[in-house]
């Protein structure tokens, strides 16, 4: 009980210290993470009904361990594109919306890598569209199902390297992370699979592909200290 009251605490006092200089506060940092080390191309596979439930309770663990708590988690469905096969691979997926710093996320993501052996965890952290340590631009669409992104990325060759793909919500809305230099791309892709870009949220912030060496790195740092 008491972990549970210090973690509701810290999300509170996080959301109050995120705001930006017109005292809006800025949406949680995110990690988009998968178990899944298998690689699917039938986006019928009946892995892909997996609803990653005690993932999400090990993943949850791993950001309470590191400081922070899970103000949610979304199930995700996840479409890509392999350059080096030349394919589409499908997987299930969660974004964690955290209450971590900047270090402390990094070392979460490296964690859940290590943990379940993934070549790198994706993290985005959301910051005042003037900062400029902006990097990356983070496009929420909804009403766009996975068959769209499926389909966009197979008919759309500059998406398809560009963006690499994209994950889709339960509830059909469709989250696209790209360098911000890209976001002209972003939107041609949006338009010509159907989605409406008058309805999308468009944030802008820093990504990083974080490896399992990174929580190595880290931890003997700390243990150097």
């Amino acid at each position: 009980m008491r972990k549970l009251l210090v973690a509701v605490m810290s999300v509170l006092a996080f959301g109050i210290s995120t705001g930006t200089a017109a005292g809006s506060p800025l949406p949680f940092p995110e990690i988009f993470a998968t178990n899944n080390t298998a690689t699917i191309t039938d986006p019928d596979d009946p892995r892909l009904r997996d609803r990653l439930v005690r993932f999400d309770h090990e993943v949850r663990g791993i950001v309470l361990a590191n400081g922070g708590a899970t103000a949610g988690s979304t199930l995700l469905d996840g479409v890509f594109w392999s350059g080096d096969r030349q394919q589409l691979t499908f997987e299930r997926s969660r974004k964690f919306d955290v209450t971590l710093n900047e270090q402390s996320l990094r070392h979460a993501a490296g964690t859940v890598a290590k943990r379940f052996r993934q070549e790198s965890v994706l993290t985005f952290r959301f910051l005042p569209a003037s900062s400029p340590a902006v990097d990356a631009v983070q496009v929420e669409v909804p009403g766009v199902t996975a068959q769209q992104v499926r389909q966009g990325l197979l008919n759309d060759a500059v998406a398809r390297e560009t963006l690499g793909g994209g994950s889709i919500t339960l509830q059909d809305k469709a989250i696209l992370i790209a360098d911000v230099d890209d976001l002209p791309v972003v939107r041609a892709f949006v338009t010509g699979i159907g989605g409406d870009m008058g309805k999308a949220k468009v944030r802008r912030g820093t990504w990083e592909f974080v490896s399992a060496s990174a929580e190595t790195a880290l931890w003997s740092k700390r243990n150097a200290a």
